[in-house]
Order: C-alpha cells, then structure tokens, then sequence
C-alpha cells in the first residue's frame, strides 16, 4: 500500500468524528511520528510505498482515533512552544492559549527581572510544559513547579529530564499548602471550567482529559485563584508577579478578586482569539 492510499482510507473511516482536511492533517501527523519524518513530508511522498510494520502500527493509531482519542494521546506527545513534550490521559494537553502566557512571562522576565536571580513557581503544573517551557528559554532562573496528582508530576519529570532542564517538583495541594520559600514569579493555570460549561466541550476532551485538572463547581469557580493569590501574597517578593490563565467568561471577576486582595498594575489579555484568558498583577512594593 502506498501511503497516498492511506492517507485516503484515514479520511474514510474518521468522516463521521472529522471533516476531510482535519482528518487528511491526523494522517499526516500519525505517518510522520512513526516514519521519523517533518510534517509536511508524507503529503510529498503519496506515492511511496508504506512497510508492513509501519502500516500496521498507523492501522492501530486510525483506531484509537475513531474512538474520539486526542491525537497527541495517540501519539504520546505534544508539541509546545517549540518543544515535544510526552503527554497521556493523567495531564491536560497543552493548549496554544498556555503558549501565548508562557511568552508573555519570558518576554517580561527578561525586561523586568535579573533573569540570573529569578525565581519561578508553577501551580498544578500537569505536563510540566509551563515550568520546562520557562526553564529552557530562562535557563538562569530557579524554576519550580507543584501538583496534587503524583501521577502527573510523574509526566512532568519526565519532560523535564527528556528535555534537559533542571525544575524542582513539589507533590501539593494548593488549597492547603504553606512554604517559607519566595519567588519573583507565580504562574498558574489551574482547574477553572464550571461543571455547567461541560455542555460546550467536545467528547474527546471530556473522555480522555483528567478532570480533575478541568473542572470546579458553579458556586465557587475561583476557588484556586482565590487559594493561589493568597498564597502569592505571602510568597512573592516585592514588585513580585502572579500570572494566571483563566476561564474566558470569568474574566472581571478574577481581576475584582485580585484588587480585594490588594494586587496592583492588573492586566487582563485575550488570547489569539479574542477571548479574555490571561491575567497579570503585580505585588505592592513593601
């Protein structure tokens, strides 16, 4: 079988979960993880002929496909940031939102801080891809990251080794976690989808993503961010900076919640898509 061929036979069996181009583009990143090849490269060899081994191994990739799997579970990694990162069912993947607050913290660290004595803490890290992503582009600053789940710390250890970077990994639960230690930077992008938007989110989200990472209930849908700000301002250092990922419709009530608090220099951003999605502030000077 030619790989054009099966590149067609994709398209035909997922046409019930994808349109043409979305599942032409699944084949392409599938052929291309077990050829070893860039992703533009199966489209320019359609004509090539496909081995035994690897077509059996896309055969069984196409399955888990038509069960509504994410492809990067499929494949076992995603990219981020120009980096690969091993991801399976006990993180979330990351998302290209992350990617856009990860560069705004470098861009500000590297303006703001002496990036040699810049310490930096992830709150519910997941795949590690925020505290790896900062620590290979900062590689000066102390880096460290926490997680409740041990199984995703795990993960992210393994990203952090795979990648070449040194973070320290902490096993925590943000609601009830105290530290002597001060950092220049906190970072989170915590649980923060309220069980009544469960109804916009797609099957292979819902199924294959940890929930415990997605989902807070309606009544208190800050819970983490209220934990996380407390926190902060006892941990940050002067002028220091909390930046958080948030739920688009949440908005004006988180930057509300951080002025209670008494943060300054609030900047709510939105995302690529125009949705309101990051949030910096900025410790009082003491």
């Amino acid at each position: 079988m030619k790989i054009g061929e099966l590149e067609t036979h994709f398209r035909f069996e997922l046409e019930a979960l994808y349109d043409t181009e979305e599942a032409s583009a699944l084949f392409r990143l599938a052929a291309a993880h077990v050829l070893g090849l860039p992703f533009t490269q199966p489209r320019m060899l359609r004509d090539t002929a496909i081995d035994l081994t690897n077509k059996q191994q896309l055969l069984s990739m196409l399955s888990d496909l038509k069960l509504g799997k994410p492809v990067q579970h499929v494949l076992g990694e995603a990219h981020f940031y120009g980096l690969v990162f091993k991801v399976n069912g006990n993180v979330l993947i990351p998302r290209p939102e992350t990617e856009e607050l990860v560069e705004w913290i470098i861009s500000d660290s590297n303006s703001q801080f002496t990036v040699g004595n810049l310490k930096i803490l992830d709150i519910g890290t997941g795949s590690g891809c925020i505290p790896v992503t900062l620590k290979k582009h900062l590689p000066q600053a102390e880096v460290s990251a926490l997680d409740v789940s041990e199984e995703a710390l795990a993960v992210a250890k393994l990203n952090a080794t795979q990648i070449g970077v040194e973070v320290d990994f902490v096993q925590a639960d943000i609601l009830n976690f105290s530290s002597e230690l001060k950092f220049d930077v906190i970072v989170s992008n915590p649980p923060y989808i309220r069980y009544l938007e469960k109804a916009e989110m797609h099957d292979n989200v819902l199924e294959h993503e940890p929930h415990l990472a997605l989902f807070v209930s309606n009544e208190d849908p800050l819970i983490f961010y209220k934990a996380i700000a407390s926190f902060a301002l006892t941990n940050l250092n002067p002028n220091g900076k909390l930046y958080f990922e948030i739920n688009e419709y949440l908005g004006q009530e988180t930057v509300d919640m951080l002025l209670d608090k008494g943060f300054e220099n609030i900047e709510l951003r939105k995302d690529m898509q125009g949705k309101d999605r990051m949030i910096c502030c900025q410790l009082a000077a003491r």
